[in-house]
């Protein structure tokens, strides 16, 4: 049985790996009262060894979010943008994004990606339209591909066929994650310029959304929402250091578990996404004006 992840910090731990500064490289710090750490994978070994591809992978803690101390939505918000800016291209003003959210609007663990895009604001008609209102707004455009089940094309067709058109010069691709641990559903962001594969973490992989396939810089931001039963029955089991038991083979079934309050904490964490971007897209952004201009 393997342990199922798709936080890098996860993997690191799962496999008591610690970072050398030759082939893994971590810096923790905080930001805006949130707690950060990078990962930096940096040779091919240890991608081998963690499962993940290179690059960065930077996680944002979400637990004073969830405390609701004061004023802990803007920093978050300002906090998450801020760590977004790190890993985005170099960028002109001028210079398009495409912001991609994927996952099943219809269920509600995997809507993340959907929920998010509805809370970005959409410029790319705007400045085409407007220049003189709207000169100091990056060209944004926003999308949900849905899933193929949904609409009998792979999401990485959709998200192709616009490319195309829109020629962005990075696309921002948001999903859910499944993690390997209960503590960390809902409460972890996961930052990433080295893309996503769509499905991954539910064993049900698509079309890798990265450079080599899209052709552009494409930073990924995900957040775990599920821990696969499997995963979770071979963790309690290996900290009761019993080798079976009846209660636990029965999560060795293909079994999601999330939370109880799923449905209010996708629809938190989907909105803390979508002002991160407009504000990591739109600096001259606050929290006060997104709610202004969505509303």
């Amino acid at each position: 049985m393997g342990f199922r992840t798709d936080l890098a910090v996860e993997a690191m731990e799962n496999l008591g790996r610690a970072a050398d500064g030759q082939h893994i490289r971590e810096r923790v710090r905080t930001v805006e009262g949130f707690p950060v750490r990078e990962v930096e994978i940096c040779t091919a070994h240890a991608a081998q060894g963690l499962g993940k591809p290179r690059g960065r992978y930077i996680t944002l803690e979400l637990d004073a979010l969830l405390r609701r101390e004061e004023d802990a939505f803007p920093r978050a918000c300002r906090a998450l943008a801020g760590v977004l800016r790190e890993l985005l291209p170099p960028l002109g003003a001028d210079q398009p994004v495409l912001v991609a959210g994927l996952g099943n609007r219809q269920i509600t663990p995997d809507a993340v990606g959907p929920q998010a895009v509805d809370h970005v604001i959409a410029t790319r008609h705007l400045v085409a339209h407007a220049p003189q209102v709207f000169a100091g707004w990056r060209p944004v455009s926003a999308l949900a591909p849905g899933v193929l089940g949904q609409t009998g094309v792979e999401t990485g067709e959709v998200v192709g066929g616009v490319l195309d058109r829109v020629r962005p010069a990075a696309v921002l691709a948001v999903d859910a994650l499944a993690a390997g641990r209960l503590s960390r559903l809902l409460r972890t962001v996961q930052l990433s310029d080295t893309g996503i594969i769509p499905g991954a973490g539910v064993g049900n992989a698509r079309t890798a959304f990265d450079r080599a396939t899209l052709g552009v810089p494409v930073i990924a931001v995900g957040v775990p929402t599920v821990v696969d039963g499997a995963t979770l029955a071979h963790e309690i089991a290996a900290q009761l250091g019993e080798p079976s038991c009846e209660a636990l083979d029965d999560l060795a079934r293909p079994v999601m578990i999330t939370t109880r309050d799923v449905d209010r904490e996708v629809a938190d964490v989907a909105r803390l996404i979508g002002y991160a971007v407009n504000m990591a897209l739109h600096p001259h952004l606050t929290v006060e004006e997104i709610d202004l201009y969505l509303c």
